[in-house]
């Protein structure tokens, strides 16, 4: 099949995917609910599953393992946008039945900007070897920093992205059902659904700023890299809906993270001396994350325990 087979049918699952979820699922604005939710969930998983098989098939176990390694990092550092979203969907006042326009069009965005940044960042990378080690110091201070740094309220309208759109759009104050755009008086006004879709797009970018240099840490293959991304992003849309609710029950998942960052910032600080063997790298992902998910399962039901008295 070769990489030019993986690209038509990576291309295919998504675009097809996508299309049955927009022109046929999602057809008309509704609520999602739990059950849909996790549903579309597991659609994901199970065709990220699938894609991963078939990088087996024609990469090899290295590639297999490396493409697991980069999903669960990226669905692990999504989880922080889960948390973003809910603030921004409060704050825009967007009703349930048109959150799902809003990721899905964020999603668009982003896989076109996480192109840009996993070919940029390859290309820096094969070409001038010594951004390795930028990257990977960056990686190790940013996990660092993550571990220590109290939790901060979000506060969108301080956004630079909302406060210049505003600043240079003409906007409504109301809502015309699920548009982005309306036409008054003969003139295009945009609505607070094409602002929060602002927010979103540069809230991603923000995040790729981490999760991207994290997936170079791991493999260079363009593939492996972009393919292991969309599907966790593909795939967070539909988790967020099933646990937005619930992302405050994972109090240790932080520094699960963190350290994460700090494991692939020195894996490839010590490339040049030593190379972590990829199946080695995704066990010690696979280990971080259940471990802190463990943890805060036990901090919480201390806690039920100890309100309970």
């Amino acid at each position: 099949m070769g990489d030019a087979g993986l690209w038509i049918v990576f291309g295919s699952i998504v675009a097809i995917s996508m299309a049955l979820d927009l022109g046929v699922f999602h057809r008309q604005a509704h609520t999602i609910g739990f059950k849909e939710s996790l549903g579309w969930t597991f659609v994901w998983i199970v065709l990220a599953a699938l894609l991963g098989g078939l990088v087996w098939y024609e990469k090899g176990a290295d590639s297999a393992a490396a493409y697991a390694t980069c999903y669960l990092t990226e669905k692990a550092l999504s989880v922080d946008n889960l948390f973003v979203f809910v603030v921004l969907f409060k704050f825009f006042r967007i009703v349930p039945e048109n959150q799902h326009r809003v990721l899905t069009w964020g999603i668009v965005g982003a896989l076109v900007m996480r192109a840009g940044f996993i070919l940029l960042g390859v290309e820096l990378v094969e070409r001038f070897h010594w951004t390795t080690y930028i990257l990977g110091g960056f990686l190790l201070i940013t996990g660092i920093k993550l571990a220590f740094q109290e939790d901060k309220e979000i506060e969108p309208e301080k956004n630079f992205i909302l406060r210049l759109s505003r600043r240079f759009l003409r906007v409504t104050s109301d809502f015309d059902g699920a548009r982005f755009f309306v036409q008054r008086e003969g003139r295009s006004y945009a609505t607070p659904m094409f602002l929060c879709l602002l927010v979103v797009e540069a809230t991603d970018v923000l995040f790729a700023v981490d999760s991207v240099p994290a997936a170079l840490g791991i493999t260079h293959d363009r593939f492996v890299l972009y393919s292991s991304n969309v599907m966790a992003i593909c795939g967070l849309r539909a988790l967020y809906f099933a646990v937005a609710g619930l992302i405050g029950l994972f109090h240790f998942l932080k520094h699960g993270l963190a350290l994460i960052l700090v494991f692939v910032g020195v894996k490839m600080l010590i490339a040049h001396w030593y190379k972590i063997p990829i199946p080695w790298a995704l066990g010690a992902v696979l280990g971080i994350l259940a471990l802190s998910m463990l943890l805060s399962l036990v901090f919480r039901r201390r806690e039920d325990a100890h309100g309970a008295q």
